[in-house]
């Protein structure tokens, strides 16, 4: 991502803008190609008067008969960009100081488990399981922006694979442990960057990700290994199995991954299936199966960590929802995640049982409804599903909406139905609602802006906080801790939730009895080595974990110059001089225009303008009194400098200053 405005305020000045280059480098591109009209080393380019003969003189000292060469010029031309943007990542040297040394594995007793991301967050989940020959990636999930985030105008953030880029040749397979988006998401993005490693995950879950490979043409097939839950495959000489695991999507699975002390196992997102607390046969044996081999350490989901005891059953949710569609005197719309599965599949069956049609409004349910029918999971008759603009030719109490948007997405189908802005179907007083899900963190503003904006339609809501309609797809506390006394593993890796979820994963973990000294919660980028199945290490030095992100056609790290100008545009706004310059005398042509947007009103502040006018004029013609021949570049970065100062003292307020100065 480039810079979007050509000149940074004073306080930016080191990080200017490359004004040869204005469009954005994408790593999955080709580079730019070189210029073939670029003058030699002391020559004048084309169509421009030549440079004063000291133009190139080191250090200021001028050529026989010239001038002192100006130390502040010389300056500015240092901090200019090179024309060429860098690569996206690049494998450093020892010597770059951005990235410390990361010291390689060099015997068979040590494991390595890096959590690339997922940690510090809920979402972008990927972590990293390395040996002496071999890397195994687990996952490549993005996360979506946020306030929080600080980046306005990205559309995804994804894992830094920096360190796996660096390391390609020893990647052997990524493993996907289920299909949701903050697990399979950056899939598309990351793997040209990693060499294209096999793929090992469920049928299903394939299907997700293949569908999702559709929507970009232009990158090499996945090579795809479809297996079943309970299967081992070997990758370099890396062995790894595969077990069942419960969550709120079907062909969901842990990982065991082999190495010379001890299995290190990755549960992937998990709940328990149970009744009042006791985890039926099926679900122990599952997990009993696993605790049988010797577990070195445990990788395991921390969402729900803060809330005590079992989480919801699945089964009193399909049960609810069963009740309420054969209830329900008028139009039913039911808010959920298109990645539920199961509960989609429930839901339909339900409807055609009862004689109801179904609408499927967003375009995820759709597809994840289309999956599940090309996998047999779902079998449908023909007249079952409806389009929206044939609502109104049935009955409104046959009618029931399945519907994408229940986390308040802007342009999601149940916000357009709460605005009056779908096209097909307005809400109203009969009408009644199910927000089948729970909020998100981080969602609870968009999701109460959409309660508030449904319930002026006056219809009826139901939710999670007073029955049955939803159940979390992760297990509390009390299921974790389950899971640990089961699995028995050595050591305890919390991932997969903020801080405060591993923190209290690990409160809980000890105070059932686990061993203080052998919990390590990480950080994002934190690298675990376990030494001879006894040690444990977090090394203080991180993989590289700056954000990558997904910005339009552009994959790229955190770019400071363009976030920090969003940002700056949004907060103060911007302040554009226009003026004209006589080349030859250096004097303005006319009094310069001046353009604000999201700074001030114009036209309350005249006696501002003419200020600013007159003190730009000023400031132009003073630096080029002296100057053969005029450098618009050095006359800019002054009236920045000038103009941001003057601002500041008169309004409080530091805009985006940005001078176009045209020299005729």
């Amino acid at each position: 991502m480039e810079p979007t405005s050509p000149q940074q305020p004073a306080n930016r000045r080191p990080q200017r803008h490359n004004r040869r280059s204005s469009r954005p480098f994408n790593a999955g591109s080709r580079p730019p190609r070189p210029r073939t009209d670029r003058p030699q080393p002391g020559a004048a380019p084309q169509g421009e008067r030549p440079r004063h003969p000291q133009a190139k003189r080191p250090h200021g000292r001028p050529e026989a008969g010239g001038q002192p060469r100006n130390r502040k010029n010389n300056r500015n031309n240092q901090r200019r960009r090179p024309d060429k943007a860098p690569a996206l990542t690049h494998r450093l040297n020892v010597s770059d100081q951005k990235t410390p040394v990361i010291p390689e594995i060099l015997d068979e007793d040590t494991v390595r488990i890096i959590t690339v991301s997922g940690c510090e967050e809920i979402g972008r989940n990927m972590n990293i399981v390395e040996t002496k020959d071999d890397i195994i990636v687990i996952d490549a999930g993005f996360a979506f922006v946020s306030e929080e985030t600080g980046t306005p105008g990205v559309d995804y953030i994804l894992p830094n694979t920096q360190y796996l880029e660096e390391r390609k040749d020893k990647i052997r397979a990524m493993v996907v442990t289920h299909g949701h988006l903050d697990h399979i998401g950056g899939i598309p993005y990351v793997m040209e960057r990693i060499g294209n490693p096999p793929i090992y995950t469920q049928y299903l879950t394939s299907l997700m990700i293949l569908k999702r490979q559709e929507e970009f043409p232009q990158m090499e097939p996945i090579d795809m290994k479809v297996i079943k839950e309970g299967e081992s495959f070997t990758v370099g000489k890396t062995r790894i199995k595969t077990f069942r695991v419960t969550h709120s999507i079907p062909d969901a699975m842990g990982v065991c991954v082999e190495t010379k002390h001890g299995d290190v196992v990755i549960t992937g997102d998990i709940k328990l299936v149970h009744e009042d607390g006791k985890v039926v046969v099926a679900e122990r044996q599952s997990w009993e199966k696993v605790g049988e081999n010797k577990n070195l350490a445990l990788l395991c989901d921390s969402t729900n960590s803060d809330r005590a005891g079992f989480s919801t059953s699945e089964a009193k949710v399909y049960e609810t929802l069963e009740n309420i569609i054969k209830t329900v005197s008028g139009r039913l719309v039911i808010g959920t995640f298109a990645s539920q599965f199961d509960r989609l599949i429930s839901v339909i069956e339900t409807c055609e049982a009862v004689g109801k049609k179904v609408v499927m409004e967003g375009r995820s349910i759709k597809t994840n409804i289309e999956i599940a029918i090309q996998a047999k999971m779902l079998e449908v008759k023909p007249d079952t599903f409806i389009q929206p603009g044939d609502i109104d030719k049935y009955p409104a109490d046959r009618v029931v909406i399945l519907s994408t948007g229940a986390q308040g997405e802007e342009f999601a189908a149940l916000m357009r139905m709460a605005t009056d802005k779908h096209k097909n179907i307005t809400l109203n007083e009969r009408d009644t609602i199910v927000l089948s899900s729970s909020v998100i963190p981080g969602n609870e503003i968009a999701v109460q802006k959409l309660k508030d904006n449904i319930y002026r339609k006056n219809v009826k809501v139901i939710n999670y906080q007073g029955s049955h309609v939803h159940s979390s797809g992760h297990g509390n506390a009390g299921e974790l801790v389950w899971v640990h006394q089961t699995v028995k593993p050595t050591f305890l890796i919390p991932v997969h939730g903020h801080h405060y979820h591993l923190k209290s994963h690990m409160f809980a973990a000890i105070e059932n009895g686990f061993p203080r000294d052998h919990v390590v919660v990480p950080d994002n980028g934190s690298i675990i080595d376990i030494k001879n199945g006894t040690e444990i290490i977090k090394h203080t030095v991180k993989a590289p974990n700056e954000l990558m992100l997904v910005d339009g056609f552009t994959v790229g790290n955190k770019q400071e110059v363009v976030l920090r100008d969003r940002l700056s545009l949004a907060s103060d706004g911007m302040f554009v001089i226009i003026a004209t310059v006589n080349s030859k005398t250096g004097k303005l042509r006319k009094s310069p225009d001046i353009i604000s947007r999201g700074f001030i009103y114009l036209r309350e502040n005249q006696q501002l303008l003419s200020e600013a006018r007159i003190l730009i004029k000023r400031t132009v013609e003073k630096q080029t009194e002296r100057m053969n021949p005029i450098d618009l570049d050095q006359v800019k970065d002054e009236v920045t400098n000038v103009v941001t100062q003057f601002l500041m003292q008169r309004t409080q307020k530091n805009p985006m200053v940005i001078p176009v100065l045209i020299g005729i």
